[in-house]
């Protein structure tokens, strides 16, 4: 076991004293603390431009009320919008968007209904908020002018539009309620991500450090006196502690930074993101799926880039074993809304789909013991064939040398690895 250890910190400890990997986790740390500070940073930017200033819009009133009646409805929404009455013509106002003097303008007046006719004319439309404002302003006089016409008093109008009362009832005393859904849904969802991008990132490393060894010849110097499995095994386990070392880091930094950001008053982030109700079998399975799937993608990682002997060739050799990842988190991605879906049910009993869609449906669903414990089940096995066939090619395929012919190559490297 003594080369093993040797090779397995020598993986280590060499990846973890690059420059890129260094710079990656400090980025990916500041991006963390920067996204959950976010809101904080916008709010102050924007007051240091003066952007917390009200849009301003300038109105033709042909009917001689709405400005008023607007005007008031506005201010009791609070929305930030400030109106101002004027006389000038159309072809004025247009020149002065056009010249960005204005933002905006707008002509109300009444038809032979009595029904609202408003025009909005902008030198942009993508600023939906304002005329989406604008627009429910107006919606709630019309209200009120129709109910003026029908004499109905504001009784009446509260009654005509009052809500309905919708209730939503678990009968399962184990089912989650909807809140509960909806904060598995928001960690589900991100622990998914770490999950996607650990896997398809460290499988890679795997794949482009056994590459970069065949294509320095050094190789051959390391097979003289480790055996294959004992180098492959060693590869997949020193840059999986290396990845399992990144992702605490991150997920350290990640609760300081929750816990930093919202302290003291409510805040944005702690209310999209709560740790409340937050599972410790959630957590559990997120660790267990992690492990299972970063062993199967690595030493199929590992097979495939021993077949190469050019790091140019890796992206293309590994490109199946992408594909199978991004279909897993598709699939997955697809189920958020309703994890009861048939599909997932099957999806998450193949292996190479398990990580993801198992770990969704456990998280957000009350799913028997024997169904997790039979993807993990699934998932090992597939891990322990998949370890010895690998074993096999990988035996010869760090013996093969020249032009990747892609997946054809697997009989040629275990026929190299029986000799």
């Amino acid at each position: 076991m003594r080369e093993f250890w040797i090779i397995f910190k020598q993986s280590f400890i060499t990846k973890a004293k690059t420059k890129s990997f260094f710079i990656t986790t400090l980025i990916m740390v500041a991006g963390i603390f920067l996204f959950a500070n976010l809101p904080s940073i916008m709010d102050k930017v924007g007051q240091m431009m003066g952007s917390d200033e009200d849009d301003r819009v300038l109105v033709v009133d042909e009917s001689g009320v709405l400005f008023d009646r607007l005007h008031e409805q506005l201010q009791l929404n609070e929305q930030g919008i400030s109106l101002e009455l004027t006389e000038d013509s159309q072809d004025q106002l247009s020149e002065k968007v056009q010249s960005e003097e204005i933002e905006a303008f707008m002509e109300l007046s009444f038809d032979a209904e009595q029904t609202i006719q408003a025009s909005y004319t902008t030198g942009s439309l993508v600023d939906q908020f304002l005329p989406s404002a604008l627009q429910d302003a107006l919606q709630n006089i019309q209200t009120e002018v129709k109910a003026d016409q029908l004499s109905l008093s504001g009784e009446q109008v509260s009654e005509l539009f009052a809500p309905i009362q919708f209730e939503k009832h678990n009968i399962s005393d184990t089912a989650k309620s909807e809140e509960e859904l909806n904060q598995a849904r928001v960690l589900v969802y991100v622990l998914m991500f770490v999950i996607y991008f650990a896997v398809i990132i460290y499988s890679s490393m795997i794949a482009t450090e056994v590459a970069t060894e065949k294509s320095s010849r050094v190789m051959e110097i390391l097979i003289s006196s480790v055996s294959p499995v004992k180098h492959m095994f060693a590869k997949v386990l020193g840059i999986g502690s290396l990845g399992i070392a990144q992702i605490l880091v991150y997920a350290v930094s990640g609760f300081l930074a929750y816990r930093l950001s919202s302290k003291g008053e409510d805040h944005e982030l702690s209310a999209f993101f709560s740790l409340e109700n937050l599972q410790v079998s959630t957590l559990v399975y997120a660790v267990i799926f992690f492990l299972l799937g970063y062993f199967l993608y690595a030493t199929l990682a590992a097979l495939l880039g021993s077949l190469v002997s050019r790091t140019e060739d890796v992206q293309q050799m590994i490109m199946p074993m992408s594909l199978l990842i991004v279909a897993a988190f598709i699939i997955a991605a697809t189920g958020l809304g309703n994890p009861e879906l048939g599909y997932l049910k099957i999806a998450s009993f193949i292996p190479f789909f398990a990580p993801l869609v198992m770990f969704l449906r456990v998280g957000m669903l009350d799913l028997p013991v024997w169904e997790p414990l039979l993807s993990i089940g699934i998932m090992v096995l597939t891990i322990l064939i998949l370890g010895w066939f690998g074993a096999k090619v990988y035996r010869g395929g760090v013996l093969m040398y020249g032009p990747s012919r892609s997946l054809k190559d697997l009989k040629k490297a275990i026929q190299l690895g029986k000799e």
